[in-house]
C-alpha cells in the first residue's frame, strides 16, 4: 500500500478570520485565499482554516481507494469524525489521536 501526505493541513475554527489573522501576525503567513475556506499557501504545507468547531489539525492523507480504506481503518479502531461524501471528505481520528482526510488521486 503507496499512500502518501499531502501538503495540506486542515483547522476549523468558530471565527476563521481571527484564526488566520493569528497565524499572519505571529508567524508572518499570507493569506492566499478565501475561497471556499481561507488559505495560506506556504512553500512546504498549506493550511487550510474552515469554520466549524475546533478539532486539532486534519493532515491529508492520499489512498487508492477510499472506501476501502475507511472500511479497513475502521476495523482497526479508527473512529469517523466527518463525513461529507458529496464535498468529497472523511475526517477519521486514529487510535493515536492523529485526525486525517482520506483522498484519492
Amino acid at each position: 500500500m503507496a499512500n502518501t501526505f499531502g501538503t495540506d493541513i486542515l483547522i476549523q475554527a468558530p471565527d476563521p478570520a481571527k484564526a488566520a489573522a493569528f497565524y499572519v501576525n505571529q508567524l508572518g503567513f499570507t493569506i492566499t485565499g478565501e475561497t471556499p475556506m481561507l488559505s495560506l499557501h506556504g512553500k512546504h504545507i498549506n493550511l487550510f482554516i474552515e469554520r466549524g468547531p475546533a478539532l486539532g489539525p486534519v493532515l491529508e492523507v492520499t489512498v487508492p481507494d477510499v472506501n476501502d480504506a475507511r472500511r479497513r481503518l475502521t476495523a482497526a479502531g479508527c473512529q469517523v469524525v466527518k463525513d461529507e461524501p458529496d464535498f468529497p471528505r472523511c475526517y477519521l481520528r486514529d487510535p493515536y489521536g492523529l485526525i486525517y482526510n482520506l483522498t484519492s488521486p
